[in-house]
């Protein structure tokens, strides 16, 4: 198994903290550092910068979101990031969800599955350097409308270094990470719980199957939220605040894909408590809904003497990337981390 860095993105990790975690990960050897997208940072300009101060190290999108941009526009950004990088990108991509699709972007949460299939298309046909032409229900390039002057394009500048970029997915549901098994090259899973592993890789495993693939042709790089001190409550209270965002505000009381993939573990009581303390305001409430045992089932939350039986939790579940979110001392996780997988 791998090492990754998740720097995520503000507020949670301020842009210091992005560029000094990233250029430490270079250095322990992390194979990969990933950057999210989320209303209020855009992950493409990070990406870049931490491109001039790394060497080695792979640089993730976890995840570029799908409504932001047009598909066309995504590929020029991946081949620009690629190629200022010396062939280094990992292009991640996701739909978010409908209350920052409709929200935040103002794009309709429609076809989500035919979206994400389209997308991933054009893409692939931008980066291979022949000119773009595109047939599809969710869009049609060169496009019908307007002055009836366009014609199909081919990306300047020599496109990406890599032949082909991997795209990874960050989705949840069923049939989104079935769809994840058919068409793309990893998938970056976040509140992973190894215990129940078998569950929720069997639609990736679906996936590959139809599309003739075998499991060598997926890469699961997991987000996972990790603290260390020697006192695990300590631990737990450091990753609790993020847990809560993601399961108790990330999306609206009807539509949470976290908090449903919560009930799916069976902890769905301690989510729906979590969700309903954070939508009405009470944050540390929602954080102290979240029982210790939920915690543990997705996070590392650990003292120096459990660390390593934690982290190979990740390792039997088939994790192929332990894609580290360090709380508390953010370096010296990093670090330990480093010396526990040599």
């Amino acid at each position: 198994m791998q090492l990754g860095a998740f720097v995520a993105y503000w507020p949670w990790f301020t842009y210091d903290e992005q560029v000094a975690l990233a250029r430490q990960a270079d250095r322990l050897g992390y194979d990969s550092v990933w950057v999210a997208e989320g209303y209020g940072q855009e992950a493409v300009a990070i990406l870049g910068a931490l491109s001039a101060v790394t060497e080695r190290i792979r640089l993730g999108s976890g995840i570029l979101q799908i409504p932001a941009r047009q598909p066309a526009a995504a590929a020029t950004a991946a081949a620009t990031l690629d190629r200022i990088s010396g062939g280094r990108l990992l292009l991640g991509l996701g739909l978010s969800g409908p209350q920052v699709s409709e929200g935040w972007y103002g794009v309709p949460f429609t076809s989500p599955l035919r979206r994400t299939r389209e997308y991933i298309e054009i893409i692939r046909a931008a980066c291979s350097g022949e000119r773009l032409s595109y047939a599809g229900q969710e869009w049609t390039i060169p496009t019908q409308d307007g002055l009836g002057l366009g014609k199909p394009l081919k990306m300047l500048g020599g496109g990406p270094v890599q032949d082909r970029i991997p795209i990874y997915l960050g989705v949840t549901g069923p049939k989104t990470v079935e769809q994840c098994g058919e068409i793309a090259d990893g998938w970056f899973p976040f509140l992973l719980s190894p215990e129940h592993a078998e569950m929720v890789t069997a639609p990736l495993l679906r996936g590959l199957e139809r599309a003739g693939r075998d499991r060598s042709a997926m890469t699961i790089a997991a987000a996972v939220p990790v603290a260390v001190d020697a006192d695990v409550r300590v631990a737990r209270d450091l990753v609790r605040p993020l847990l809560a965002f993601y399961l108790g505000g990330m999306g609206s009381k009807e539509r949470n894909f976290y908090a449903e993939l919560a009930v799916r573990y069976g902890h769905g009581a301690s989510a729906r408590e979590c969700q309903d303390r954070f939508l009405a305001g009470d944050r540390r409430g929602a954080g102290a809904a979240l029982t210790d045992d939920l915690i543990d089932l997705v996070a590392i939350a650990a003292t120096p003497a459990t660390l390593e039986k934690k982290v190979a939790r990740f390792a039997d579940a088939g994790v192929d990337t332990l894609v580290v979110v360090p709380f508390g001392d953010r370096p010296a996780v990093l670090d330990t981390l480093a010396q526990v997988m040599a």
